[in-house]
């Protein structure tokens, strides 16, 4: 039996091996440009210019990569376009661009330190012992129970730790705050935590709106601690400790205000025009404020002291004397499956009860390093270390762990595959889901069904590597859920998301929804993401493009790996109304095998008759945008207007194409690049770029993208052949890019 000192012991070194491979292979790398040497007295303090806000605290450590050299140094201030930093030696008076690396190792390293004080406490340690091993049998009274949230609230009263099991759309967030709330009603002290900011401000949010509906809350009970959205609180009573902190102390409050104010307008002013004065006067500036937010410190502390319900990251709670130095009555630890083993160990210790919240069967932690160690701790979730999901697959449930059993979310057709293949048949739905989820599943694309597979087979072999990240692309599936995404726009919904394994794939839709849909997205909530983004969200439409093609041979491990399950559960279970799944099911019925998750759900959307063919578009494409249209690959009239009109035209012609005349014809008349390995001396090319594309393609004065012409030049299709118009000047910059077109 392993001990509480133990378990430390091993967490700390886990925690300790992450830290050192962050230190040695920084995953979050940053482009800074236009180094300026500021000071050199004591340190060296550059100023860099950023193409994008950088939020990085002030004090952070980072990592800086110019050349062949690198070196540590700190965060000295990060806002708007500029960087200040602050670095051991010199690097010149001048630097034209850098690596950056950030990763938040510091936080581990406080969690470090929290364990090792849990080491010398005979009680906390005990609450660890707990959590690890919760074989202590139940003593809550069953017979008393009457119902969902009364269970929990008895659960909670009478067991050390409670395991709530909260699948998508059961109502965890709703339960969870009504429990909090009686808790504060009975003037309990409860501490909310979750390993994202977004969740925490969720739950603060119900609980308070709860506790207001009631009559019951008074000002400064009910507290949000550390950074939040602010968009969640702005019209709400005081319920952040800027909120509180603008009533009790207004001259504090404006005085921080118009510090950061006159910090971001010098920082315009140097991102405009680079001065050493103005730097200094930064550097000065930055002085000031860490006083003033030294004096807001002492506020909050007791803001926290004095609430009975707080709100904050596990990372600031083992980061804050204000929260780990103080004892709660219960803690609650939201989205839990996400969080590491440690985190949720130390949460564990503030208070004499704890309830764990969260669906394993959704996305784990998530570390760098392949230490085993690592592997075995921040790699995967409390509820599996602990074991209560061991006898899960048996349809038996631990002592400890409290299914929410009925969702309310998705509507059937689209739950139906969860609930069974995923949740064992242990969730059902709500009997009012499905009429709550009909307006949504009788709108455009495909009216009257609420779950389709888009079957993009025999379409032309469009899946490749980005050349910088490696991350798959294909760009076949990605016009094609772009055209999914207008249709349901077009239709009314104005919730709708793109979710996809791949993140060169999520920010191509990015870059494409920026550029062709931009004004649509300013009064309509169009997201686009990579699965783990999109955990604990929710929208009407949701469009799945799992990306892999031909000519790859292999699907790729993020649809076939170890947590696959997990992320495509997580894919599906975001949905409302509708769920349009684009896939290429020949490929997924020749690569994955049927234990897979993602071929079983190929599998039962085929014998549900759910899919839709390529014959099919001429029927569903009903609302050509102005800058993509859909056409028939053999009517060539307008890309051949296309052509007359063009300035400049680059090509890409796969090894085995044979043109027609009627293409050499058209193209020898241009100032033409082609991309093949062929020589393609008839077409009289100005410049060619030896590379074998397995996909055609005509790009016609940056911004005009012609995908599957010529038609002579595609492979693995079959009719009815379909071409795409895209006038897009960021798409062409990018594909220009992968494929070093003009290097």
């Amino acid at each position: 039996m392993t001990t509480s000192v133990e378990y430390i012991k091993e967490w700390q070194q886990a925690l300790q091996n992450e830290i050192m491979h962050l230190k040695k292979f920084g995953s979050n790398k940053m482009v800074i440009t236009n180094g300026r040497l500021v000071t050199a007295e004591g340190s060296f303090t550059y100023y860099f210019d950023t193409a994008v806000p950088l939020k990085i605290p002030a004090g952070s450590s980072i990592r800086l990569e110019w050349g062949s050299s690198r070196q540590q140094g700190r965060v000295l201030s990060a806002e708007g376009s500029g960087i200040i930093l602050s670095l051991e030696r010199s690097f010149g008076d001048l630097i034209g661009e850098a690596h950056l690396y950030h990763d938040p190792w510091e936080l581990l390293e406080q969690l470090i330190l929290r364990l090792d004080e849990t080491k010398k406490s005979k009680q906390k340690r005990l609450r660890i012992k707990k959590l690890m091993d919760p074989s202590m049998p139940p003593k809550h009274p069953v017979e008393k129970i009457s119902g969902t949230i009364h269970e929990l609230l008895l659960r909670s009263k009478y067991n050390p730790v409670t395991f709530v099991w909260g699948p998508p759309g059961t109502g965890k967030t709703y339960t969870l705050a009504r429990t909090a709330a009686h808790k504060y009603f009975k003037e309990k002290r409860v501490l909310l935590l979750s390993h994202s900011n977004q969740a925490v401000d969720v739950l603060v949010s119900e609980i308070s709106t709860f506790i207001e509906k009631k009559g019951r809350i008074r000002e400064g009970d009910v507290l949000r601690y550390g950074n939040n959205s602010g968009e969640t609180f702005r019209h709400r009573a005081a319920l952040t400790t800027s909120q509180l902190l603008e009533k009790e102390d207004p001259l504090l409050a404006q005085n921080r205000t118009k510090l950061v104010d006159e910090r971001r307008q010098l920082k315009q002013d140097l991102g405009r025009s680079f001065s050493k004065r103005d730097s200094e006067k930064l550097l000065e500036l930055e002085t000031k404020i860490a006083r003033v937010l030294e004096k807001i410190r002492q506020k909050e502390f007791e803001f926290v002291k004095d609430a009975y319900i707080v709100g904050t990251t596990l990372a600031k709670a083992a980061s804050d004397p204000a929260i780990y130095e103080k004892e709660f009555d219960l803690v609650m630890v939201d989205e839990a499956s996400m969080a590491y083993v440690p985190q949720v160990a130390f949460a564990a210790t503030l208070a004499k009860r704890l309830i764990v919240s969260g669906d394993f069967k959704q996305l784990p932690p998530i570390a760098a390093s392949r230490d085993p160690l690592v592997t075995t701790w921040l790699k995967e979730d409390i509820f599996h270390k602990s074991g209560v999901t061991e006898s899960v697959h048996t349809g038996k449930l631990h002592p400890h762990l409290f299914l929410l059993k009925e969702q309310r979310r998705m509507h059937p057709e689209i739950s139906a595959f969860t609930n069974h293949s995923i949740y064992q048949s242990l969730v059902g739905d709500h009997p009012s889901v499905a009429k709550s989820r009909t307006k949504i599943m009788e709108s455009n694309p495909f009216p009257g069904r609420a779950s389709v597979l888009v079957d993009t087979s025999r379409a032309g072999a469009y899946c490749f590597y980005e050349r910088t990240s490696h991350s798959r692309v294909n760009l076949w599936h990605l016009l094609l859920s772009f055209q999914l995404l207008h249709e349901a726009h077009c239709a009314g919904v104005s919730s709708i998301g793109y979710v996809t394994p791949y993140r060169a794939q999520a920010a191509a839709m990015d870059l494409l929804l920026q550029d062709v849909y931009k004004n649509e997205r300013l009064t309509a909530d169009i997201i686009a993401a990579t699965v783990h983004r999109f955990q604990g969200s929710e929208r009407d439409v949701m469009v799945f493009d799992t990306v892999d093609s031909p000519p790859q041979e292999r699907a790729g491990m993020l649809l076939t790996g170890r947590d696959s399950e997990r992320l495509i559960n997580v894919a599906i279970t975001r949905t409302k109304g509708k769920f349009i799944h684009v896939t290429d099911r020949n490929f997924i019925k020749k690569h994955v095998y049927r234990g897979k998750t993602l071929r079983q759900l190929v599998d039962y959307q085929e014998k549900q008759w759910q899919v839709i063919g390529r014959k099919d578009i001429g029927s569903w494409v009903q609302n050509q945008h102005s800058r993509l249209q859909w056409m028939h690959a053999l009517k060539l009239d307008r890309v051949f207007y296309d052509l007359t009109t063009a300035r400049s035209v680059i090509v890409s012609l796969p090894e085995q194409t044979v043109l027609p005349d009627h293409w050499i014809e058209k193209l020898k008349q241009q100032n033409l690049t082609v991309i093949s390995t062929n020589p393609w001396s008839e077409l009289l090319p100005n410049n060619r770029i030896s590379l074998d594309l397995t996909f055609p393609f005509i790009l016609i004065d940056d911004h005009l993208l012609w995908l599957g012409l010529p038609l002579e030049g595609a492979i693995d299709i079959e009719p009815p052949s379909i071409a795409v118009r895209l006038d897009s000047e960021k798409v062409c910059e990018y594909l220009i890019r992968q494929f070093q077109v003009g290097e």
